[in-house]
């Protein structure tokens, strides 16, 4: 008995010098990377990690970037990426010690990385441990993740706020729960950036050529001006940055019936109020009309999210909405009593996605626009590859006078800024907003 406790008192001891060895070693290349953003938030991180690090590499700064948002990814100095991948496909902070030390190979000038973590508790290990960012991001405080963070929108902005770097800068666009930030940056001696959407002009808007926020740019305007960055240099090294795999775009398909389809993806806005958002903002622009059809995909372990999607039908004034996933029953009972449009339930785990999205294609108008909202993965990621096998329409809708002149002015502009990169936007010409 005394020689197992021997070699377990031995085995523990080595564990020790092993991890005092592997922290020094980090740190070692966290200090070979002068500057460290570190993104977090509820809605956007992706977005703003791209942008940030676009911005700083049109200054002429050596940025390496990384996401975790629908496809993970590391972002090479020249804007070329790669998938980071996962042991067993899981993701777990830890893998945050290797991206550091990649990124330190390149000798960067700056690292633009992503908040992967969720519990309070990581999200400031994350901060104090594994990235120590001078510049922290901390860009909206929404309703998700409130099993871990919640219950309460304020309990997720102090959640949030542990990620804040004590004693440097802490960017938001958050309104609502400011007061909240502040009072935490305070007791961090971190000091609150506080940036204006409006402060970013719909001309900057139009040379993108996908889909992102106005709240976005000010806050990669704000990160850029912290580093010397000029406002223009920077505007130009975000058109020029790629788009997030997830990025919200809109695709228009011909069935094979002959109907006409314009297709939102809006999976990546997983929470009722970014979704509500992102939905009004692609009807301001007139790439997706009425009538409008909603997917629902439901997930078994995110059947709070479910109940929120169900919850926002009657806001998005849907003809008809299609339930796919498991547990429909999640996002069917919380739809309002008073709405008025059609629920199809098509859900069930092991449903047939061929079956499923020919069912989905026959409850549609000769000329619609369908959006799917909720979470991607599941039935969600086999519905959009029976979707994406679908032909393209490259026909214009002559009959919507309005949305070929924003067509038409939005391409010209984006004549204007050459070498950008192909559109998402499917069949529409380049444009964005």
């Amino acid at each position: 008995m005394f020689f197992l406790y021997v070699v377990l008192l031995v085995c523990c001891a080595a564990l020790l010098v092993a991890g005092v060895l592997e922290q020094r070693r980090h740190f070692a290349s966290l200090a070979q990377i002068p500057t460290r953003v570190l993104v977090n938030g509820i809605r956007g991180k992706s977005s703003i990690t791209r942008l940030c690090a676009g911005a700083l590499r049109g200054g002429g700064l050596v940025t390496v970037a990384k996401t975790t948002g629908s496809a993970a990814r590391f972002i090479h100095p020249d804007a070329t990426e790669e998938p980071v991948h996962r042991k067993f496909g899981l993701a777990n902070i830890v893998e945050q010690i290797g991206i550091v030390r990649r990124a330190a190979a390149y000798q960067p000038d700056a690292l633009v990385i992503e908040c992967m973590a969720v519990m309070p508790a990581l999200q400031e290990i994350n901060q104090e441990r594994l990235i120590r960012s001078a510049i922290g991001v901390l860009c909206n405080v929404r309703e998700d993740h409130l099993e871990e963070m919640g219950p309460t929108l304020e309990d997720v902005a102090r959640s949030l706020s542990r990620s804040m770097p004590v004693g440097g800068v802490c960017v938001t666009a958050e309104k609502d729960r400011l007061h909240i930030l502040q009072e935490e940056a305070d007791r961090r001696n971190c000091r609150l950036v506080v940036v204006d959407p409006e402060s970013v002009a719909d001309g900057d808007m139009r040379g993108f050529s996908w889909f992102t926020f106005k709240e976005n740019v000010a806050i990669a305007l704000a990160v850029a001006e912290l580093l010397g960055v000029e406002r223009k240099i920077a505007l130009q090294g975000m058109w020029d940055a790629p788009p997030d795999p997830g990025v919200l775009s809109v695709e228009r398909y011909v069935t094979p019936e002959g109907k006409r389809l314009r297709f939102a993806n809006v999976f990546a806005a997983n929470d009722p109020e970014s979704t509500l958002m992102n939905v009004r903002h692609l009807e301001r622009l007139g790439a997706i009309g009425r009538p409008l059809q909603v997917v629902v995909n439901c997930r078994p372990d995110r059947v709070e999210r479910n109940g929120q999607m169900g919850a926002i039908v009657s806001d998005l004034a849907a003809e008809v909405v299609f339930l796919i996933g498991h547990p429909t029953k999640s996002a069917r009972d919380a739809i309002p009593a008073g709405f008025t449009g059609r629920v199809v339930d098509l859900g069930g785990d092991r449903r047939d996605p061929e079956e499923l999205t020919t069912a989905i294609l026959a409850g549609l108008g000769r000329a619609s626009s369908l959006v799917a909202i909720g979470n991607i993965h599941g039935q969600g990621e086999l519905f959009l590859d029976r979707l994406a096998a679908l032909p393209h329409d490259d026909s214009y809708d002559h009959d919507r006078d309005d949305f070929d002149e924003v067509l038409a002015a939005l391409t010209d502009s984006r004549r204007s800024v050459p070498g950008r990169p192909p559109s998402r936007l499917g069949g529409l010409p380049p444009w964005s907003g």
